[in-house]
């Protein structure tokens, strides 16, 4: 399941709200955007 976060308010907006319309659920903000998990970078010896 893909989560998203509001641009405005920065809470977690579920993927199941942005299947009807891509609105906040919280504030209607309309800039959802896709949170990334951070990657670790080794570095070769």
């Amino acid at each position: 399941m893909v989560s998203y976060k509001c641009f405005d308010c920065n809470k977690e907006v579920k993927s199941e709200y942005t299947r009807k319309k891509v609105r906040c659920p919280y504030c209607g903000g309309k800039i959802l955007y896709k949170m990334r998990s951070v990657s670790a970078t080794v570095k070769a010896r």
